[in-house]
Formats: structure tokens, sequence, C-alpha cells
């Protein structure tokens, strides 16, 4: 799908260029990361870059918010913003035909938003609705209160906000922020699919290369957190999370970690699954898998069960771990996690979108992009003694386990 050539292009105001050309598509799509994200909100008002982000495309420059649907709809451009814990994120994806028009009503969306005083509200109910549907998901709920004890604040924000921020922000709060946190040092641009990568180029010199730089301070990440803690919630449902130290994606034995974890969890016949659903009947979900975060990673596990068969899919998920550093992987399983990887990698080089957002994450972690033959590459190389001796030195010491549900359990 790809012609196998990467562009990099860096603005002199820090503003970074990815673009891939996907010859056989028609369709593009971009995906522009600026670290603006809820790490960066101040205490207190929580939810400001969520609210931000919500803000962006509702007017901006000589459009009000319905001519900037009308235009996108009319363009063919299936779009979306958001805010995560580091970024907040405008995404599109459309016939490459598109690609140009686009480019400048998002520009604007950046650049000149009109921040009305009459959108506030409607937004900031949003938000709050948002945050108070994880209420009613205790699984997202669960990882939520994970991600808060392990990684700490302000790594471990939810994206969202908390109920007290959002309700103490005021316009002028947001104004700031745009002010304050809406740079180009560190953001990227990534494109994918069909387009000409010189005229993407001088597009994005001419509509963002006036856009001033003012560099903010990445906060310092925290060491992990040994814990144990239980959140009652009467619920017929428990949701067992766990998190532990992984190894950075720019680590030697990354891909090591990514197999150990999918081989214990990360598809429909791993060992999670195998051994606490299919065997036991114990849930209906069960997981492992990879977060990364800047400079960090973690390791999650996450099950779900009723709560009078809680305490055995804890222990049995336990056991799994437990014996995973004890007794390593096997080359059949090696195999098949091989299988699944490769097959996630080809399908997402079929989708312009995916493969944007793909480009834009390994650029951030990265410096770079790994193409398809990279990975593949790299999965290729791995042994099951590789695999085995990253599982022996997994730190099962500094690890949170946070269970949501009518009853506490027990930690063997």
């Amino acid at each position: 799908m790809s012609d196998k050539t990467i562009h990099i292009e860096r603005l002199p105001n820090g503003l970074t260029i990815v673009a891939e050309p996907m010859t056989a598509l028609r369709s593009v799509a971009m995906t522009l990361l600026i670290p603006a994200g809820a790490i960066y909100d101040p205490i207190g008002l929580q939810g400001r870059s969520s609210m931000l982000a919500e803000w962006l495309p509702r007017g901006a420059g000589h459009r009000d918010a319905s001519e900037i649907l009308v235009e996108l709809d009319a363009l063919g451009v299936s779009h979306q913003q958001s805010a995560s814990v580091t970024h907040i994120s405008l995404s599109a994806a459309m016939l490459g035909s598109s690609l140009g028009p686009a480019l400048e009503i998002m520009a604007d969306m950046v650049l000149s938003p009109h921040l009305g005083e009459e959108s506030f509200e409607p937004i900031q109910a949003l938000a709050l609705q948002s945050l108070q549907s994880l209420e009613d998901d205790p699984a997202s709920l669960a990882m939520t209160h994970l991600r808060q004890r392990y990684f700490g604040d302000p790594w471990g924000r939810h994206a969202g906000g908390t109920p007290e921020g959002l309700q103490a922000i005021r316009t002028s709060d947001i104004r700031q922020a745009h002010s304050d946190l809406i740079q180009p040092e560190g953001a990227i641009l990534a494109v994918a699919g069909s387009m000409n990568f010189n005229q993407l180029k001088d597009q994005v010199a001419r509509l963002f290369g006036n856009w001033k730089a003012k560099p903010v301070p990445i906060p310092k990440n925290n060491p992990p957190r040994k814990l144990v803690e239980h959140l009652p919630k009467e619920t017929n449902q428990c949701q067992i999370t766990m998190a532990f130290p992984s190894v950075d994606i720019q680590a030697p034995d990354y891909y090591q970690a990514r197999a150990a974890l999918a081989i214990l969890g990360g598809y429909s016949s791993a060992r999670l699954f195998t051994e606490v659903r299919e065997k036991r009947g114990l849930c209906y979900t069960v997981y492992a898998g990879y977060e990364a975060m800047y400079k960090q990673a973690a390791a999650v596990i996450y099950a779900g069960t009723g709560a009078d068969r809680a305490q055995e899919t804890l222990d049995v998920t336990l056991a799994e771990l437990a014996r995973l550093k004890r007794d390593g992987v096997t080359e059949d399983e090696l195999d098949m996690m091989r299988a699944g990887l490769v097959s996630g990698l080809v399908m997402q080089q079929e989708s312009s979108l995916s493969r944007s957002a793909s480009l834009a994450s390994d650029f951030y972690h990265l410096g770079r992009v790994r193409l398809i033959d990279e990975i593949r590459g790299a999965l290729a190389r791995l042994s099951a003694d590789d695999v085995s001796q990253h599982a022996a030195g997994l730190d099962l010491e500094n690890r949170t386990i946070l269970t949501l549900g009518p009853q506490s359990l027990k930690i063997s």
C-alpha cells in the first residue's frame, strides 16, 4: 500500500510534517498532535484541554460553526477532535482531492478559533455529561482509577478532567489555554494516503509557517506505585485491574515486552483468555496490554467478572502472570503471536486514518517512523528464549492492583 518512503520535514517554528504517500489508496488522512493535553491543565482546572479541543471547530476564521460543518460535509471529510493525557488531536479522513481545502479549515481551527462565549455553556455541559457517563461504565471507571494510581499526577489524569475542575473553568481559562498551549514546538502533522508531498509541504508552510512557538516544559514522570486498593461499588460485577512497569518503546527489548504481553492476554487464544474464560468460564472479558507514555510504559491487565467469581478470577490471573515469569513462552505461542500482530499491521496499512495516527505516535515516541518491514523483521528475529528471558525479569513487585465492586479481594 505504501511506496515505502516516509517524508519528514520540520518547519522553522518546530512543527514537524510526517507524511507517507500510499499510492494504492484514493483516500488520505491527517492527524495533528499538539502538546496541549491533560498533563498541562492547572490544578483545579482539570478538563480545560478537553473543553478547548471541543471548542476549536465551533467557529474559526471567516466561518461560523455551522459553516465549518457544512463545508467539511460537502468535501466528504470525516473529522474528529479530542484531548488525551498528552495532546490535543485533530484528525480527518477524505478523498485525496479534498486534502487541500480540509487542511485550510484545520489551520483556521488551530490558529484562529472564535472561542465565542455562546459556545461555553453547551461545551461545559457536554464535558460534565461525558464524565458522568463513566459512572455507568464500571470497566472504564476502574481503568481510569488504575491509571490515576499507577502513573500519578499529572500523567495518570483522565483527559475529561474532574467534575470540580470542569465546573471551575471559565471562558477566560480556555482562551488562556489556547494562547499558552496551542503552539507549534513539538506539534506533529502526520499525513498518510493519496497525496503529493511537495504540494503538501508548501501548503503547510504557507498555512502554519507564521505560527509562533512558545515551548512548554513536559512534566516529570513519577515512579511506579506499589499499591493494592479496592473501590466499593454496589454492582453485580467486579472489575479487576492491574499495572506494572514495562520497558519504554525505545528500549532494545521492546518487542520482547510486547510479545510476552500478547501471549499472556493479547488475543483470543492467549493464556488469560484460555485459562480464565475458556477452561473455567469465569468471565467474558480478560486481556493484557501495553500502554506507552512519554519515556515510560506499563503493562496493564483487566478482567470483568461476577462478584461471586471475582476471587477465583484474580487468583488464576495472578497464577498465569507468575507462570509467564517462571516458565517463559513456547515457540508455538510465539508463532501465533507473530501471525496476529503482522495481520494487524497489514490491516492498519489499508486504512489511511489508522496509518496517519500510527505515524504521529511513532514520531512522538521515537523521533522517527517505523515501516512495516522493520516491525515484521523485528518480530521474525524473536526467539522463545528472548521472550522468556524478558518475562523472567518482569517487575511484579512494583505493581498496582485496583478492584472495583461490592467486596474487596485477597491478594495471594
